[in-house]
C-alpha cells in the first residue's frame, strides 16, 4: 500500500501560498512544467470567492476536501477520495470482518429485505429468516432510506444494541426484536459436492485470505473422495484484492503466469505468477461467470482461459480491467487511485471488454417436463426383474438443479461428459462377452 506525501493542512498552505509566491517564481515553475500557473490562480480565486461569498460559511478544510473529491470524481468510476467511514468500510471488505448484525440484505419496493443471515451472527441466532423485511431501525422507518443508509445504521460498535421492526411473510403483524452488534466474519468461500466426485466452490468476493480459504476448501474436497471435476462459481463476484485473485488462479496453474499490470509509474509494471503445483490434481474445471463478475474474478477467469486450464461458462463479465492503489493520507483518510491496467497471460486487456465465456449459457428459468407418471418397463406386471436386483436408480443430490440454477446444471453436465470421455479414451478395449 503506497503512502502519499500530502495532507489537508499542507495542501491548504500550498494553495494559500499561490497568492504569496513571487510572480517570477511561479512563472519559473510553470515553465518547467511543475505548476499550471493560470489554473492555480483560477483555483485560488474560486476558492476565495466561495470563502467570502457563499450563503453559508464553510471552513477551509471542508472546502479543500470538496476540491479533492471533485478531482478524483472526474477521473474514472473507480478512483475516489475515502473519508473516514469509506476508508473503514474498504478495510472491512478486504479483511472480511466488520461489526454489525450479520445480514446480507437487498432493497425491494423501498424496504430492506433480508437475503440471508450469516451463520453464527446475532441475526441468525435471533431467528431472522430469508425473506424477512426490515421496517424500522431504532424507530426510524426504513421506507425512503437508501440501502447504504440502512446498512450504516445497522453497523456499529461491538455490543451496542439496535431495535428492529420485522415484517415476515405469513405473519399478519410485524414484530420487534433487539439485537446486539458483534464482530462478523464474512465467509467468502463455500464448498460442497454436487454429486459424488464433482465438487463446487463458490467465491463471493476476494478478501485478503481468500486464496488460503480456497486451498483449504479444495483440500477438504480431495480428502473426502477423488475429484472428477470442479465448478468454480464466480458469478456476481465484484472482485477485491488483486493478490487474492493471483493466489486462487495459482492453485490450478503449475507455475504459470497469472496476470501482469502496466501503468505510468515504474512500480506499476508487475508480473504475477503461480506457485508450482496444482491443488486440484489436474481435475477438469468449469468457471461460471456473468455480468456481475468483475476485476479479480476476471483475472482468475482470464488466466485459466488463456492457459486452457478451465472452460469458462455463463455470460460476458463486467469488464473492469484496472488496478486501484489505496494511498493513505492520514490515519482515517485515503485516496483510492487507478494506477495500472491488468492484462491476461495472453496479453488481453479486459478493460471495458470483459471475459467472453467459451460456452454461453444465459440464466433462465427452466421447467422440466413432469415424467413421474410416465410408464416404463419397471411398471409392467409380469415384467422380468433386473438381474442385478435394482430396477430404479437412486435419487442424485443434483436432482432438481436444472430448475433452480440452469447454469450450474450445464456446468455439471459438461464435467460429467468430459469425465466419461476421459474414461473411454484411456483404458484398453474391454473384452466383450463372447470374444475370443
Amino acid at each position: 500500500m503506497h503512502t502519499a506525501s500530502c495532507s489537508l493542512p499542507r495542501l491548504k498552505a500550498a494553495l494559500l501560498a499561490v497568492t504569496l509566491i513571487a510572480p517570477q517564481a511561479l512563472a519559473q515553475e510553470a515553465e518547467e512544467g511543475r505548476l499550471p500557473l493560470d489554473e492555480l490562480r483560477t483555483f485560488a480565486d474560486v476558492f476565495n470567492q466561495i470563502r467570502i461569498g457563499y450563503v453559508e460559511e464553510i471552513d477551509d478544510s471542508t472546502l479543500l476536501e470538496y476540491a479533492i473529491q471533485g478531482m478524483l470524481m472526474n477521473l474514472d468510476p473507480h478512483s475516489a477520495y475515502l473519508t473516514k467511514d469509506a476508508f473503514e468500510d474498504l478495510q472491512s471488505n478486504t479483511s472480511g470482518e466488520f461489526s454489525g448484525l450479520g445480514l446480507e440484505v437487498g432493497m425491494e419496493d423501498g424496504y430492506v429485505k433480508i437475503v440471508a443471515p450469516i451463520d453464527g451472527s446475532p441475526a441468525a441466532e435471533a431467528g431472522l429468516l430469508t425473506g424477512d423485511v426490515i421496517l424500522k431501525l431504532d424507530g426510524k422507518p426504513v421506507k425512503g432510506m437508501s440501502l447504504n443508509e440502512a446498512i450504516e445504521l445497522m453497523r456499529g460498535p461491538k455490543g451496542s444494541p439496535i431495535d428492529l421492526q420485522i415484517g415476515r411473510p405469513g405473519n399478519p403483524q410485524p414484530f420487534d426484536i433487539t439485537l446486539k452488534r458483534d464482530t462478523i466474519t464474512v465467509a467468502s468461500v463455500r464448498e460442497r459436492f454436487l454429486e459424488p466426485g464433482y465438487g463446487y466452490i463458490r467465491i463471493a468476493q476476494f478478501q485478503n485470505r481468500t486464496g488460503r480459504d480456497v486451498k483449504a476448501a479444495l483440500e477438504r474436497l480431495v480428502d473426502k473422495q477423488e475429484l472428477k471435476g470442479l465448478v468454480l462459481d464466480l458469478r456476481n463476484n465484484p472482485g477485491g484484492v488483486l493478490g487474492a485473485s493471483v493466489d486462487v488462479a495459482g492453485l490450478f496453474l503449475d507455475g504459470e503466469l497469472v496476470v501482469y499490470t502496466e501503468g505510468r509509474l515504474a512500480n506499476s509494471d508487475m508480473r504475477y505468477s503461480a506457485e508450482p503445483g496444482d491443488a486440484s490434481n489436474g481435475a477438469p474445471v468449469v468457471v461460471l461467470i456473468n455480468g456481475g463478475s468483475a476485476s479479480a474474478s476476471e483475472i482468475v477467469a482470464g488466466a485459466l482461459q488463456d492457459h486452457k486450464r478451465a472452460v469458462i461458462m455463463g455470460t460476458d463479465s463486467f469488464g473492469k480491467g484496472s488496478v486501484q492503489t489505496v494511498m493513505p493520507i492520514s490515519e482515517s483518510r485515503a485516496v483510492k487511485l487507478t494506477t495500472a491496467l491488468y492484462f491476461t497471460p495472453g496479453g488481453r486487456s479486459i478493460q471495458a471488454a470483459g471475459i467472453a465465456p467459451d460456452i454461453v449459457v444465459e440464466r433462465a428459468q427452466v421447467t422440466a417436463y413432469d415424467t413421474s407418471n410416465q410408464l416404463s418397463e419397471a411398471d409392467l406386471t409380469r415384467r422380468l426383474d433386473n438381474v442385478n436386483g435394482d430396477n430404479r436408480r437412486a435419487p442424485r443430490a443434483s436432482d432438481g438443479l436444472l430448475g433452480t440454477d440452469n447454469q450450474l446444471y450445464e456446468a455439471l453436465t459438461l464435467l460429467k461428459g468430459v469425465n466419461i470421455l476421459g474414461m473411454r479414451a484411456t483404458p484398453a478395449r474391454a473384452q466383450v462377452a463372447g470374444d475370443g
